[in-house]
């Protein structure tokens, strides 16, 4: 008798495992690992994925049968399985949750259409576009031999790293190994794939994108998961792509938000690839214009080698990047600290238009949590008991009053000293300014304004010639040509932010901006709106994206934050969270902050409440295993009171 083993669709924790079902005979020609199916379980009909085949069973009644077969089109392969079980078990989630984030829904249609092939594969690449960067050859070499290289790359500014992107993915292909590269928006991945239509042969590729059409999405899945399409680029959701003899993952950006998926169990794209990298053992490059903790702590723990110019190409590719706090602008202009637009930036902004450029204007964007920072140095106001962010709380306290307290783990700050100036009055942090558009089309009458951002839409490119583009971060579009100059505005909207990740997120988005702009040679200039002293405006004026990094990696390193400890985030009602806790069988060296209060979400009644369980890395599948094992426990038991339980988590305010 022939068995499948099914992981059914339910989203019950105690139900993670495969279960077993006979395979009539009706089915035994169509059925595969890795083949959707309809199965009876629990008295109704749901949908399920063959996990394997077996000859038997340690089942001791009756196997159900497979109620349906709607296709034997193997659309889960064996490497996907296992990396979806992993997945699964690092984030204390459900190997049925990540199925949903990996396979697309089914088209009959598009199973039904023949999927054409490459004509040829092509040869390595040229070389020249990674010459800049010492290691660069070397890494396509490797890619071509089909060696397992690891690298975290920080590009040049002005990089055209869609196509150095693409030439890694010719590199592997050439060696006859797929790649995979995963970026954040649709507006990269239009970048990505035109430079892949210029350098890869037709067919060679699929695009995986969000907004697609169902039907659109799923053939394009199929290009990949029949071996067709060796190289796969997409956003998120393509991290589990079906990519045939696996040579490469990518992921550019790995700082960006929008990496981390917002549904259970909540993966981010970086992780993700990285486990696949290890279960695969293929290459894997981490590329962006900065550099996280997190890509930090690859290098520092020789997981993976740096790929980065010389200091030298460095500064020829480099605009001049000038803060607007240091003591020779302040001297000029008292008045530079407060001022919206202080007469540096005015005069920069001038002279680029005056020279036919256009002018980039980044402006934070609106929606940060409030936060507190020090009134007379303005950083940000920290815990004294864990380091935690200080908020005002939404809940009043004795008399109606509201008092500073930490967002990790609630304990009221009544009183205040910054460490680093001793001031002892707080402040809220800036805000971004909505009408930065029409205060500059008053400063400069005449020139044309365009905005790119959420609320106007978000242009992809912008033509040469004299213009204002007012963007949000994350919207900026490239110019033809490239930006004459670059002012960063409200500063202290991003450095003031409550997060774990300012100081790295600012940085981020700022070199993602002056990236933009022309070499100094050709007289390109960045103007930051911030204290020259400070460590993150030091990193972008000598554009030293790495030891920021290693910084912030050090600081988290002695005050316990990840990515040096391991996170989770416990969210529910009072009571919920209280009997979670009491049954979770939590490592011995686990640190427990909190509860504090959650903000309201639409849809939800009562008050709900927060903690954090941290650990050290290396008890991290320890942390995983235990809150997994009382999800099953409360599933099973059939408490209604959910506690919802993230790992990991990007923010933890």
């Amino acid at each position: 008798m022939q068995v499948a083993r099914v992981v059914v669709d339910v989203p019950l924790a105690h139900l993670d495992r495969p279960f077993d079902y006979a395979v009539p005979e009706k089915f035994a020609d169509t059925v595969q690992p890795g083949c959707r199916v309809r199965v009876r379980f629990r008295g109704r009909l749901v949908d399920g994925v063959v996990w394997e085949l077996a000859d038997s069973t340690e089942f001791a009644g009756a196997l159900q049968p497979l109620s349906h077969v709607p296709s034997g089109e193997p659309v889960l392969t064996p490497q996907v399985a296992r990396l979806v079980r992993a997945v699964a078990d690092r984030y204390a989630g459900t190997a049925s949750d990540v199925l949903r984030l990996a396979l697309p829904p089914r088209r009959g249609a598009a199973e039904k259409r023949p999927t054409p092939t490459p004509e040829e594969l092509p040869g390595p690449p040229d070389p020249a576009g990674f010459a800049r960067y010492p290691a660069g050859p070397a890494l396509l070499g490797a890619l071509a031999e089909g060696r397992p290289a690891r690298a975290v790359w920080t590009a040049l500014p002005g990089e055209d790293w869609p196509t150095r992107l693409v030439e890694l993915c010719r590199a592997a292909l050439s060696g006859r190994r797929g790649a995979l590269v995963v970026v954040p928006d649709g507006k990269d991945l239009d970048r990505l794939t035109a430079a892949a239509e210029r350098v890869l042969p037709r067919h060679s590729f699929t695009v995986l994108r969000a907004d697609d059409s169902p039907e659109v999405r799923y053939r394009r899945f199929l290009a990949a998961s029949r071996g067709a399409a060796q190289v796969v680029l997409g956003t998120r959701a393509a991290m589990f792509a079906p990519v045939r003899d696996l040579g490469l993952v990518v992921v550019w950006d790995d700082g960006d938000d929008l990496h981390s998926d917002e549904r259970a169990p909540y993966p981010h794209a970086r992780d993700v690839l990285v486990q696949r990298a290890w279960l695969d053992s293929c290459a894997a490059v981490v590329a962006g214009t900065s550099r996280t903790a997190e890509a930090a702590l690859l290098v520092e723990s020789g997981w993976a080698h740096e790929l980065v110019a010389d200091r030298g190409v460095l500064r020829s590719a480099a605009p001049r990047v000038q803060a607007l706090g240091d003591d020779f602008e302040l001297a000029r202009d008292p008045a530079a600290r407060t001022a919206r637009l202080p007469s540096l930036a005015y005069e920069t902004a001038r002279r680029a238009l005056a020279a036919g450029a256009p002018v980039l204007v980044q402006v934070p964007r609106r929606g940060y949590v409030p936060s507190l920072s020090c009134a007379r140095c303005r950083a940000p106001a920290r815990c004294a008991s864990c380091a935690g962010p200080l908020g005002i709380s939404p809940r009043p306290g004795p008399g109606g009053t509201r008092i500073p307290a930490c967002r990790w783990c609630a304990r009221p700050a009544a009183t205040f000293d910054c460490p680093h100036c001793h001031g002892t009055k707080l402040r809220a942090a800036v805000v971004g300014e909505s009408r930065t558009a029409e205060e500059l089309a008053r400063a400069f009458p005449g020139t044309t304004v365009r905005t790119s951002g959420s609320t106007s839409g978000v242009l992809a490119t912008v033509p040469a010639g004299p213009a204002l583009v007012v963007a949000t971060p994350g919207a900026e579009p490239v110019a033809e040509g490239g930006y004459g100059a670059a002012l960063l505005l409200d500063s202290w909207a991003l450095l003031g932010r409550a997060d774990l990740r300012a100081g790295e997120e600012t940085l981020r988005r700022w070199i993602n901006a002056a990236s933009l702009v022309r070499p100094a040679s050709a007289g390109g200039q960045v103007v930051v709106a911030a204290d020259a002293g400070h460590p993150v405006v030091q990193a972008l004026v000598r554009w030293d994206p790495g030891w920021l990094a290693e910084r912030e990696l050090a600081d988290r390193r002695e005050l316990g934050f990840p990515p040096v400890t391991r996170m989770a985030s416990l969210v529910g009602s009072p009571a919920a969270l209280g009997e979670f806790l009491a049954a979770a069988r939590l490592p011995s060296d686990a640190d427990l902050l909190g509860p504090v209060p959650e903000p309201p979400r639409p849809g939800q009644e009562g008050d709900r409440e927060r903690y954090l369980v941290r650990v050290p890395r290396t008890q991290g599948a320890a942390l995983a295993h235990a809150l997994a094992e009382v999800q099953g426990v409360r599933s099973a038991r059939k408490v209604p009171d959910h506690v919802r339980v993230q790992l990991d988590p990007l923010t933890l305010v």
